[in-house]
């Protein structure tokens, strides 16, 4: 019998959720293009590979850049079929995050439809990481989310698994108490394809999390959905991802730099495939970090080399 995978199943039911107030044409092109293109696709992969743990969070997101891709359009009194590459450059250029680039999935289906024609999203642009928070500040402030009962219970969750694990913030947002496994002597956190130890500091944290009452659960009723680790302002949907961002900046936790910190570390002492399993990151992203550590380590040891070696000179 095939196997049913149901992160991918609830995933139109979650679409006719986000439908609910968006245009008729939207929808009328956000249907097929998940049915038809995103899921039988991801359904075919699962049949005949390992289906990673991420596969329903990354449909969603491609449906969520086309839903907006679409606003915007709109927002330009210009059809699909007036697309033009300089419309596709303007969408890029004016990203605030590279989520922007995964409009190359609708594309590609609306282009194998005729609805466009042949349009090219740039390749994602492949940076190294600017910034690091440094380790003798990393360790304090994740000392601080795990101890201070002063910050918010969230901030303090949320802070400790960036300056640890490292998930992006957008992968932070969307947890829920069915990603946390509890067993009579240990917790783990299920980020990727293997679940991760937890810190008995950070497991109770999560714990008191997950069976916090629901501040509006009539409102809950109305809008069914996740029960998120950490909900938003809007009912059935989880804080955004600005919104965790600023709320850990306020209380002092540079999420950018913290989290490039946590990946540097973790890189730096497991090998590409674990660190995906572990994280759920692309592959491909986890070979470039391991790689990334592995030169910053040697430069590190060349320049003790090189310090020490001047030291000697008479």
């Amino acid at each position: 019998m095939e196997e049913r995978h149901e992160d991918l199943e609830r995933i139109p039911s979650w679409l006719e959720h986000e439908l609910a107030d968006k245009p008729a044409a939207h929808a009328n092109l956000a249907r097929p293009f998940l049915h038809w293109f995103l899921l039988r696709r991801a359904r075919q992969r699962a049949a005949h590979r390992h289906h990673p743990a991420s596969a329903d969070r990354d449909l969603r997101r491609r449906v969520s850049v086309a839903l907006d891709f679409l606003a915007w359009i709109d927002q330009r009194d210009l059809a699909l079929a007036d697309l033009a590459q300089e419309h596709i450059d303007d969408w890029i250029t004016g990203a605030t995050s590279q989520r922007r680039y995964l409009i190359r999935y609708f594309l590609k289906w609306t282009t194998s439809r005729q609805l466009t024609r042949e349009l090219t999203v740039p390749s994602l642009p492949r940076q190294e990481p600017q910034n690091l928070l440094d380790e003798d500040d990393r360790w304090p402030l994740l000392q601080r989310c795990l101890t201070d009962d002063a910050l918010p219970m969230d901030v303090r969750a949320g802070g400790a698994i960036t300056l640890l694990f490292g998930p992006s913030t957008e992968r932070l947002c969307h947890l829920t108490p069915e990603h946390l496994k509890f067993d009579d002597k240990h917790a783990h956190l299920v980020l990727g394809c293997h679940p991760v130890l937890l810190p008995p500091r950070l497991a109770e944290l999560l714990r008191q999390l997950a069976e916090q009452p629901q501040l509006r659960p009539q409102l809950s009723r109305v809008h069914p959905g996740p029960r998120w680790l950490f909900p938003g302002m809007v009912p059935g949907k989880p804080i955004s991802t600005h919104g965790m961002t600023q709320k850990l900046s306020r209380y002092g936790i540079p999420v950018r730099t913290a989290r490039n910190a946590a990946l540097a570390a973790l890189a730096a002492d497991l090998p590409s495939p674990i660190l995906a399993d572990v994280t759920g990151m692309h592959r491909h992203t986890a070979l470039r970090w391991v790689a990334y550590a592995r030169r910053d380590w040697a430069e590190y040891l060349a320049a003790r080399a090189a310090v020490g070696g001047s030291d000697e000179t008479p």
